[in-house]
């Protein structure tokens, strides 16, 4: 990197992701109100933006993927993004690796997951406070793709949780049951797999389950009220200061 690079990096873009953007409004809410408590200005791209084409990828629809990666390149080039901030897992992973791999040098704009930039500066205000245990769910495309373990963790801890890990986690951690287009194409096993997961919350006693991964958070709420009423949160929404929507 050049030195004209390294003082103009471009605009921070926050990119939500489809599924925060058009189902979880307020978490998408919850992150922009954390970009701005870490100091972070911000753009967003509102109709401009469009899939980062994991869905595309995962279902072996090459070509589709490569024309969305080629418009998500122009677009951000006219807007001067020099970073991408998401709170989605799925995209951080297409938008660091696939991305990079696809579009070679032409991608040269730095892609940060939500949990590596949450800093004291969101988390100062809960120094000191117990707020009971919890546990948490390592989603695949942030922990086995992208290595993302510790961050969240410390965040939670940080805010003033005790986790309590479940048998399989980390590495190990067993799938929500939603991704790779397993909910669409094969309901019945999806449902089989997060049944499976509430188990192994329920055998530690847990009480309330996080995670960052708005898939695996609105799957893990559809399907919580006949596992026994087990709460779940996104990360999010241990946060912020609103009141939650998504009970």
């Amino acid at each position: 990197m050049n030195i004209f690079k390294k003082i103009f990096r471009g605009n921070t873009l926050y990119y939500p992701g489809c599924l925060t953007k058009f189902a979880l409004k307020d978490i998408q809410d919850n992150y922009e109100e954390i970009l701005r408590q870490e100091g972070i200005d911000f753009i967003k791209l509102s109709e401009k933006e469009l899939c980062c084409g994991s869905p595309a990828k995962n279902a072996g629809g090459q070509k589709l993927f490569k024309e969305l990666a080629l418009k998500n390149l122009k677009i951000f080039k006219e807007h001067s993004v020099g970073r991408i901030i998401t709170n989605c897992p799925a995209c951080a992973l297409v938008l660091r690796e696939d991305y990079k791999k696809l579009l070679g040098d032409k991608w040269d704009i730095e892609v940060r997951h939500m949990t590596e930039i949450i800093s004291d500066k969101s988390l100062k205000k809960f120094r000191g406070q117990d707020r009971g245990a919890v546990t948490y769910h390592d989603p695949c495309h942030l922990g086995r793709a992208l290595k993302i373990y510790e961050e969240p963790r410390e965040i939670i801890k940080k805010a003033g949780y005790k986790i309590k890990e479940m048998d399989l986690n980390r590495e190990k951690s067993y799938c929500c049951g939603a991704g790779g287009g397993v909910k669409t194409n094969n309901p019945e096993l999806s449902n089989r797999i997060v049944g499976d997961r509430f188990d192994q919350a329920r055998k530690i006693k847990a009480k309330e389950m996080i995670t960052p991964c708005p898939m695996c958070f609105a799957h893990f709420k559809e399907n919580s009220k006949k596992n026994n009423g087990l709460r779940i949160k996104e990360l999010s929404q241990l946060l912020s200061n609103k009141k939650e929507k998504n009970k």
